[in-house]
């Protein structure tokens, strides 16, 4: 395990998830012996991300819990990105995770505190330009993942970074049990990153019809799209059919547009994304007993 983060359980990262993590999940993760994260963009409003950094700040001891980490979208449409980043400075952050765009601009200002960036990303070309830029660690977002996914198996994708990159590189993509995290880490990886598995848990955002449909969900319920954010992402299929999609015939690819596409209900708080790993999962738990469970197999698995 890598030494950059002290109190880990397991070389494991709780994945920001759009509308599903909140203060709660990222404590409960902490706490735990797992690295939470969780999305800026999550809150309304510039006012409410600094009341959710007050509250993990104020409730994570870094002498103790695992770190926590803040989830910030680059790209360009992304109005709040300036803002969010200060306030990750502002509460010095331990780890920042770029997505959509460009890591670039967040690196010196996360440095000056002693914080770490890691860069998601889903091809070996964006992997190249993310350690061109100066980051700390790469998110490889391999095939399976929820929400915006890669297209490239993580056996493959890992084995091809690890041939130019020898720093920390965190996996995700269908995780979602102890087993899976040790096979992460004997394949190279430095973290696993599980997301979908989180969903299922006490401390998480989604409605109690989205933790049960992912419970009651196998692999063939997974539908990759790009019609309602412009990126590829994995949906349930049943949340598809409910906000009127056909998930066997989807619409074009949409616009990427980060601030519209955080506030359009029939985006995400209407239709719910999960990793092809909800097989794995059958039953909502809290986020203590979900870790004391996946060490359990991890520990077996060694």
């Amino acid at each position: 395990m890598s030494p950059m983060f002290a109190n880990l359980r397991l070389p494991a990262i709780q994945a920001p998830m759009f509308l599903q993590s909140g203060p709660d999940m990222v404590i409960a993760s902490c706490k735990s012996g797992v690295i939470g994260t969780f999305p800026s963009l999550n809150t309304r409003t510039v006012e409410q991300l600094d009341e959710w950094l007050s509250t993990i700040t104020e409730a994570v001891d870094s002498a103790t819990d695992a770190p926590w980490g803040i989830n910030l979208m680059m790209h360009r449409t992304n109005l709040r990105r300036d803002a969010d980043m200060a306030l990750a400075v502002k509460y010095r952050a331990p780890l920042v995770i770029s997505a959509l765009g460009s890591p670039r601009d967040a690196i010196d200002a996360i440095h000056s505190y002693g914080g770490k960036v890691f860069a998601d990303v889903v091809t070996t070309v964006h992997a190249r330009k993310a350690i061109d830029a100066g980051v700390d660690g790469l998110v490889l977002v391999a095939a399976g993942a929820g929400g915006h996914t890669g297209q490239l198996s993580g056996f493959a994708f890992v084995e091809e970074v690890r041939t130019f990159w020898d720093g920390p590189i965190v996996l995700g993509g269908g995780i979602s049990s102890g087993r899976a995290i040790r096979a992460a880490e004997v394949l190279g990886a430095t973290y696993a990153y599980l997301g979908t598995r989180f969903i299922a848990t006490d401390e998480s955002m989604a409605v109690q019809e989205y933790k049960q449909m992912v419970v009651d969900a196998s692999g063939s319920d997974i539908i990759c799209s790009d019609a309602l954010t412009g990126v590829k992402a994995n949906w349930l299929r049943g949340s598809l059919i409910k906000a009127g999609f056909d998930p066997d015939h989807m619409p074009s690819a949409g616009k990427i547009d980060i601030t519209q596409s955080s506030g359009d209900a029939k985006r995400w708080r209407d239709v719910w994304a999960a990793g092809q790993g909800v097989g794995a999962i059958d039953d909502v738990l809290p986020i203590a007993t979900l870790v004391d469970r996946l060490v359990g197999e991890y520990n077996a698995a060694k």
